[in-house]
């Protein structure tokens, strides 16, 4: 283990606490209640992290997870593999999303030096490790399996020469439901590191993705598998290589205003031009050091989406504001992770309103014209719709944390029993009800 250098302050850096990224939450907020949204925290830049961790221990040989050839098959099922079964179009494809996971809950919600309402709504909006671990062994006890988002609709060309999307028919092994799993804000945000959180995300001497943890006790510095949502599934899966038939994981959800993964990739457009040139050359250095990083979880089944540049609330943002955010996502993050046709929506809202009647409006006609075609929102249920005006397909997915623990038990039953998952030891006394 070694001590860590990462909270050294950079002269640049504000000492603002950040408030919680809560991506479902629905009210206006700036740090206090229940419902805290994250802001556009334009030059309240980090520490350029320059640590160099120790030789990661060599894991366990993994298990292959290569399967049949791909995932979909013909509409009527001709090109499904033997011992796999058609999922078709009038199926519901379940999508589970998470916020990065608490490492230290103890700390995050009781000793951490964050307020009252900071610390209440990582209840809100988080699952714990041990929570996390139960999630994922109970979808599987249950039969899902793993899908890639990108490869659920698919964009073709319909008679009339107009592209749109398809729900496609999905190869499942016999007995098995397919299963999306996103994961937003893996950025590592400041907040995260003072709260109770891994890192950043690095690439071992054994060539697998490890996460970068400080113990918030000890200060020591250590690499880990066992503390990181994407870590921990890329273990579940090489545990249980039947999780995921086609080599899936999750689509990661990334803003841009912090960088991302962990790596301080982003501009700041509020320092003065005598400190561009230096910014600017330690953010090539986090571009550089986080490609490898990126390059490994694609290998691995992980790919990406967009959750704006700065985590803006799309339903209040002016054309020009959104814009400018996208163009600003596409350069600096765009730029390391590739193209993307997934946007999922900060706060769970919807440009140009309820758009599911209706012609699309012209913020969403923008975004889909930058290459976005599935939509992303939060709900209380797996919903889909192709728009039939449009090449785009809005969803819905689910959001096990600790509202819905504590709230929607009945709700979240296919999936796991929330009286089996939630610890009631260590998060807050809050209350919970179980009959919802």
């Amino acid at each position: 283990m070694v001590r860590d250098p990462l909270f050294k302050p950079l002269a640049l850096a504000l000492a603002l606490a950040l408030c919680l990224t809560a991506c479902g939450g629905s009210g206006v907020g700036g740090g206090v209640g229940r419902e805290r949204l994250l802001a556009d925290h334009a030059g309240q830049e980090p520490p350029v992290s320059t640590i160099t961790p120790e030789a990661t221990p060599a894991p366990e040989e993994p298990i292959s997870t290569d399967g049949p050839a791909g995932p979909s098959g013909a509409a009527d099922g001709s090109a499904i593999p033997a011992g796999y079964e058609a999922w078709g179009p009038g199926q519901v494809v379940e999508h589970l999303f998470f916020h990065p996971v608490i490492a230290y809950p103890q700390w995050a919600f009781h000793e951490c030096p964050a307020s009252q309402s900071q610390r209440e709504g990582l209840d809100d909006w988080m699952v714990t490790v041990d929570e996390y671990n139960k999630i994922l062994q109970s979808v599987y006890d249950r039969g899902y399996v793993l899908v890639d988002i990108n490869d659920v609709w698919k964009e073709t060309v319909d008679e009339n020469g107009q592209a749109r999307m398809e729900r496609q028919t999905l190869a499942v092994p016999a007995g098995k439901k397919p299963l999306i799993l996103s994961f937003d804000d893996t950025n590592y945000y400041d907040y995260m590191l003072e709260q109770g959180f891994t890192s950043k995300l690095v690439l071992g001497e054994d060539g697998e993705i490890w996460a970068q943890c400080t113990d918030p006790y000890t200060q020591e510095t250590f690499l880990t598998q066992d503390l990181d949502a994407i870590t921990i599934l890329d273990k579940f899966v090489r545990e249980h290589p039947d999780f995921s038939p086609w080599g899936a994981k999750g689509c990661l959800s990334l803003t841009g205003y912090q960088g991302i993964l962990g790596y301080r990739t982003q501009t700041d457009r509020t320092l003065p031009d005598s400190e561009q040139a230096a910014w600017e050359a330690s953010r090539q250095q986090e571009r550089k050091a986080v490609a490898p990083i990126i390059q490994r979880l694609k290998e691995t089944g992980w790919t990406f989406g967009s959750h704006t540049w700065g985590h803006i609330r799309l339903s209040t943002q002016s054309m020009e504001s959104v814009r400018q955010d996208t163009e600003r996502w596409l350069a600096e993050v765009g730029s390391l992770v590739g193209e993307t046709k997934i946007l999922f929506y900060p706060h769970g809202a919807r440009p140009d309103g309820d758009h599911d009647q209706g012609e699309a409006g012209p913020m969403f006609r923008y975004l889909q014209e930058q290459g976005f075609r599935v939509f992303c929102s939060v709900g209380v249920e797996s919903y889909s719709k192709i728009k039939s005006d449009i090449s785009a397909v809005i969803c819905d997915r689910l959001h096990p944390d600790g509202t819905t623990l504590r709230w929607q038990r009945k709700r979240y039953l296919q999936f796991y029993d929330a009286r089996d998952i939630m610890d009631t030891a260590v998060r807050p006394d809050l209350g919970y009800r179980w009959d919802d």
